[in-house]
């Protein structure tokens, strides 16, 4: 009909300078780049790649984007301006300051990936689309519905707008924009779809089937934005909601799925088939490890180059675990998830000198020789501080200070096999999922302690008397720590606009972010967000 329509204008407004017949001129649809309707693809299996790909890598995969707004812009993470690195025009003080404006990169290239896996899943579940390759296409079809819910649900959780294409919309069409109950409602629909059609993988039938959407995940997202659906639409906790949280977080226990063993944590970040996680994402392990370390961890064969010495915690956020609030070496009184640093007996080649969880203090070379800051600030001692001092950088002689401020966090080790390049993210994991469920026990006035203190047995710290927000806030700090989780929970208890080190309070309209510009620009649907 639009090529008929456009037919019929040339043949209306230019009949002097055209010579043929319009009733002679036949076009057929394949012909044209210009479609009635929003065109499915050839090969769904290579397509549900592409998203995946989407996915682990660039902007939603490494240490920018989605993970710095979501984690540099809360009281887990500053990256501190040091001498002439990590200034980038002010962008990462912006996201820890809660300064940032509609034209940040980091949120302008967040917005368009996000909604680069919706439109690129909505094709892939159009009715049109095929495979031809192998693969059950109503199975690959449920992985793009759990991949559109997964963009949409962060699209809502950080813009609180949502651009959808209906597959019967012409190309030409305009994209209308979801909000609210409208946006939970087709997530959720997408995510019942998903449970029903994606395979059951239990927690010990294997790794490799957990890099791809499974019920068990799309349970875990089903649980996270039922959680947080009061947020969404600026309410109160509804009963109903905390048991859509509580079962499908059953559904995933049913499945095997349970909390790591004592002394275990750190396994789950390898590539191991271990018990908690439950989706994991071939992203490059790499900026999860140097964008903390300093340059001089460096070590043959353990990298290539060196620590990038950028990404520190709090003094606060430290002092929230159990142990030796100066100190982090083995034997410190220190809950296991707080990690340990090795000191000159304990370092070795197995772990390169380098520590794992929160590196404080003297750090060493492997072979035990305490170990310098970078040549050319002189002979200061790479002693890593619980404060960020200053986050600007002054005058020359302020650079070895700069270098050191700060306590690092990893979960990742260099050493592990495939090293700082190996191809293993965990998105979802079940002790999310566990204190999900504990939180929404507590908002249907459950008490929760024995929950919280089931977990702190199992990391080594000790039981809480009783358990109320404060607790179940920093409990999910402590156990969730770089995982992409801190923005939304600290939303939800309500302490994301709270003034922190470096920091001060901020306004409400802080909890969501700008919509980059030029998108406002061309999708009148659109509306920019208060306060920007």
């Amino acid at each position: 009909m639009i090529m008929r329509k456009l037919l019929n204008y040339l043949c209306l407004t230019l009949p002097i300078v055209m010579t043929f017949s319009c009733t002679d001129l036949e076009v057929e649809a394949t012909d044209s780049l210009i479609t009635e309707g929003f065109a499915g693809v050839a090969n769904v299996q290579g397509e549900v790649t592409n998203i995946s790909n989407i996915i682990a890598g660039g902007n939603l995969g490494g240490q920018d984007g989605l993970y710095a707004l979501n984690e540099v812009s809360t009281d887990e993470y500053i990256v501190a301006t040091r001498g002439t690195d990590w200034g980038d025009n002010g962008r990462w003080l912006a996201i820890h300051r809660q300064t940032w404006n509609a034209e940040l990169q980091d949120i302008r290239l967040s917005w368009q990936n996000l909604n680069s896996v919706t439109i690129n899943a909505t094709r892939i579940i159009n009715p049109q689309s095929v495979t031809t390759a192998e693969g059950d296409v109503t199975e690959l079809k449920a992985e793009a519905r759990f991949y559109r819910a997964w963009a949409m649900h962060w699209i809502l959780d950080m813009w609180r707008q949502v651009p959808y294409r209906d597959v019967n919309a012409p190309n030409s069409a305009i994209p209308v924009v979801l909000t609210g109950q409208v946006a939970i409602d087709s997530i959720v629909a997408d995510l019942t779809i998903a449970i029903r059609d994606l395979p059951e993988v239990t927690a010990g039938n294997g790794i490799e089937l957990k890099s791809s959407p499974t019920k068990a995940a799309a349970n875990h997202l089903l649980a996270k934005v039922h959680l947080n659906k009061h947020v969404y639409l600026g309410t109160s906790p509804e009963a109903a909601d905390m048991q859509v949280v509580i079962n499908a977080v059953d559904a995933i226990s049913a499945n095997g799925y349970s909390l790591a063993a004592s002394g275990d944590f750190f396994d789950i970040f390898r590539p191991s088939n271990d018990v908690e996680t439950i989706w994991w994402s071939p992203s490059d392990t790499g900026p999860r490890i140097w964008y903390t370390l300093h340059y001089s961890l460096n070590f043959p064969g353990a990298n290539d180059g060196g620590g990038w010495n950028g990404f520190t915690t709090l003094s606060e956020f430290y002092q929230s675990f159990e142990g030796d609030p100066d100190t982090n070496y083995v034997g410190d009184g220190q809950e296991e998830r707080r990690g340990w640093v090795p000191d000159a007996t304990t370092a070795n080649a197995d772990n390169l000198g380098i520590g794992i969880g929160f590196l404080i203090g003297q750090q060493f070379e492997q072979d035990g020789t305490p170990l310098n800051a970078r040549e050319g600030v002189g002979a200061v001692p790479l002693v890593f501080t619980k404060e960020v001092q200053q986050a600007e950088y002054t005058s020359p002689s302020d650079n070895a200070i700069l270098e050191t401020d700060g306590t690092r966090m990893l979960k990742y080790h260099p050493n592990e096999e495939g090293g700082d390049r190996r191809q293993h993210i965990v998105k979802f994991r079940y002790a999310d999922a566990f204190l999900m469920r504990a939180e929404a026990m507590f908002r249907m006035g459950v008490d929760a302690t024995p929950m919280i203190n089931e977990l702190r047995g199992i990391r080594g710290a000790s039981a809480m008397s009783t358990v109320g927000e404060p607790e179940l806030l920093a409990e999910r700090g402590r156990e969730m720590y770089s995982e992409l989780t801190r923005r939304q929970d600290l939303i939800r208890f309500g302490q994301y606009l709270r003034a922190w080190n470096l920091k001060d309070a901020g306004a409400a309209n802080l909890e969501i972010f700008p919509v980059p510009i030029a998108d406002v620009l061309a999708n009148p649907n659109l509306v920019q967000n208060p306060g920007y």
